[in-house]
């Protein structure tokens, strides 16, 4: 999968991509990332890439004729490939974002500044906008580095155990429940016995029962939309009466 971003500070990157499983992947030729300086396609001397708003206002907007001009030049007339604005006004990114963009063999990343891009590049240009939660950054380098990230994990070959990223929170709709290791008392606090019995099909559904109960107990939002069995649905009846019980 290869990844174009287009940001006004690439040397943001540097350490995230060069890094851990994002390193490994793209020494395994799985994953390629280019980044586009965006005042490289600036047409005045200066590469001025920002502007004051029409109509007064504070802060600086990006200007469209340097963005139109990296992704026309990066692109060279390729077609379908998503380019993304990465935007608060953008759809929420999500697992199930990720995993739609992890189908596509390459993305184009827009990473916004200042007070925003012009209005065109949303309209004209972007197929699409996402935003990383509902919050405020500087700008959209951290989100691309978010995004990036994610769908990387999902890319086969990417991590050394398949099933890797489909256990991990919200990849299931649920969250994931506790992990231990080694030692199994530390400071008098014991491993589930669970754990250490050796029964792989209690062990899993131990598992399974904790994912519920995690998520029951901090994301009941997320028991909605998750995909449940008859089994899963007994379990949370049952801590439904344990809790009116103790109310």
């Amino acid at each position: 999968m290869h990844f174009d971003i287009l940001t006004l500070f690439p040397a943001m990157f540097r350490g995230p991509f060069e890094e851990s499983i994002l390193k490994r992947a793209q020494e395994s030729g799985r994953l390629s990332i280019a980044l586009h300086n965006i005042r490289d396609y600036a047409a005045d001397k200066h590469h001025i890439t920002d502007d004051a708003p029409y109509g007064g206002g504070g802060g600086m907007v990006m200007k469209p004729e340097p963005i139109f001009a990296a992704v026309e030049s990066v692109l060279a007339g390729e077609e379908d490939v998503p380019v993304i604005l990465l935007s608060p006004q953008g759809r929420l990114f999500t697992q199930a974002v990720a995993v739609e963009l992890s189908h596509h063999p390459r993305l184009l990343l827009i990473c916004g500044r200042y007070e925003g891009v012009d209005e065109r590049v949303r309209r004209y240009l972007a197929t699409d906008e996402i935003s990383i939660g509902d919050y405020v950054l500087t700008g959209g380098e951290l989100a691309a580095m978010v995004i990036v990230d994610a769908v990387t994990r999902l890319l086969p070959g990417v991590l050394g155990d398949p099933g890797a990223p489909y256990q991990d929170s919200h990849a299931a709709g649920l969250l994931e429940g506790p992990h231990y290791t080694r030692p199994a008392v530390f400071r008098d606090h014991a491993v589930p016995d669970i754990l250490l019995s050796g029964n792989h099909a209690a062990v899993a559904r131990w598992r399974r029962e904790q994912a519920l109960l995690r998520t029951w107990e901090r994301r009941p939002d997320l028991l909605a939309q998750a995909d449940l069995t008859p089994q899963d649905r007994a379990f949370l009846a049952q801590l439904l009466v344990k809790n009116a019980r103790s109310d």
